[in-house]
């Protein structure tokens, strides 16, 4: 799990739940890589990327968070 400072939550909050207590969105490195169906939860962290067991970047990495709200059923799959 990967907690996110005051500047990324504010912007997810704006954003809205994909569903209830999380976010899908889409994470965009400094370094060009990307990253999609990332789930966000309650705005505040990341909690897993489909189909990547941990989490290959930190906070300083990232350069843009998009909402995307692209559902799957991520309880299902093992992150």
């Amino acid at each position: 799990m990967l907690i996110l400072s005051e500047k990324w939550v504010k912007q997810l909050q704006k954003e809205g739940e994909t569903s209830m207590g999380y976010l899908i969105v889409s994470v965009i490195l400094k370094d060009g890589r990307r990253y999609d169906k990332v789930v966000v939860i309650q705005s505040a962290c990341i909690a897993g990327i489909k189909g990547i067991k941990d989490i290959p970047f930190s906070e300083e990495d990232i350069s843009q968070i998009i909402a995307s709200h692209d559902k799957w059923d991520f309880k299902l799959e093992s992150m």
